[in-house]
């Protein structure tokens, strides 16, 4: 195989597993919860607890008109997936963090997406919170893929050449 392929397979196989994990733990909290309901799972850090979010990270827009909002939360994803091919695209075959982070990035904005096709709104159920510090606002798998990818980023252009990502 060669590298060029080997580089798409990385990609498409990190996409594929993320998106799965993704889709299938939405839908397990869509099939138990109800709107609202949670589950403490350990006592004072965390539990699961399904959330609708209607806006970006932390509600961002949330509360925007709905004219507004659908479109903006399906386009720019949309944008975001062709930035982001075309980057992966550009990538050399050796620069491997950077693969890692873009195929994660990748499957997170295509997990959000499909929520916000299907049904208008992204399916948040990962609930921490630290009694002495607060709550954290409601994530899901496809938010994690995307904070650990622009966070590979982050470390990447902080410390250039001198990663190494196997």
């Amino acid at each position: 195989m060669s590298a060029n392929k080997k580089k798409y397979a990385f990609l498409g196989a990190v996409f594929a597993v993320c998106l799965a994990i993704d889709q299938i733990t939405k839908q397990a909290i869509l099939n138990r919860f109800v709107l609202g309901e949670s589950l403490e799972i350990v006592p004072g850090l965390f539990s699961l607890t399904y959330v609708r979010n209607k806006g970006a990270a932390f509600g961002f827009l949330h509360s925007a008109p709905e004219s507004f909002r659908e479109p903006f939360f399906l386009a720019v994803p949309i944008l975001a997936i062709f930035i982001l091919g075309y980057l992966y695209y550009q990538l050399r075959v050796e620069e491997r963090l950077s693969a890692w982070a873009l195929s994660l990035i990748l499957s997170g904005a295509a997990g959000n997406l499909i929520d916000r096709v299907r049904f208008g709104y992204v399916v948040d159920f990962l609930d921490f919170y630290l009694v002495r510090w607060g709550h954290w606002p409601a994530f899901n798998v496809a938010d994690m893929a995307i904070v650990i990818g622009v966070s590979l980023l982050f470390l990447h252009s902080l410390l250039g050449r001198k990663v190494v990502a196997g």
